[in-house]
């Protein structure tokens, strides 16, 4: 089974391919998807991430994707972009005909720490074990597109 993981936000779109190998999980691909402010227009930026995220999914042809829920936030015109970003992301899923699991990131660190309170350095950390990562992936955007890809490859076991 293969599935993306991945952490939406309008700036940094971090995300994690993972392939289960038996009781494992193997990395295949992990990076993030950079959008600019000073260069892209907020539609821009999301058509960027939405074309990005299609040649992921072409490229690796997932089983499942896995998206980090939105929890309410304080800061609403953060939640608001993020929100528009999940949106282009899950288009993007529904067009390739791949099923969609959310998770909340009190999940996400359940699943991959055993405490739903841990800190992103905790996250960090265990993909590099778990994953047996060469360094920590960062910037901690990645770490969590990882650690979703793992919690739903954790799920569906």
């Amino acid at each position: 089974m293969i599935v993306i993981g991945i952490d939406p936000g309008l700036a940094i779109v971090g995300y994690g391919v993972l392939e289960r190998d038996g009781h494992r999980a193997r990395a295949i691909a992990y990076d993030c998807i950079r959008t600019s402010a000073r260069t892209m227009t907020t539609p821009e930026r999301l058509r960027e991430i939405h074309r990005r995220c299609r040649e992921l999914m072409e490229t690796h042809r997932p089983d499942a994707v896995a998206v980090e829920k939105l929890f309410f936030s304080k800061n609403i015109t953060s939640a608001m972009s993020v929100s528009e970003v999940r949106g282009v992301i899950l288009l993007a899923a529904a067009e390739a005909g791949i099923p969609v699991t959310e998770y909340t990131p009190n999940q996400v660190k359940q699943a991959v720490t055993g405490s739903g309170r841990a800190e992103k350095i905790q996250v960090q950390e265990m993909m590099k074990r778990l994953l047996s990562l060469p360094e920590i992936p960062r910037p901690d955007d990645v770490a969590d597109g990882l650690a979703i890809a793992l919690c739903h490859l954790h799920t569906v076991r």
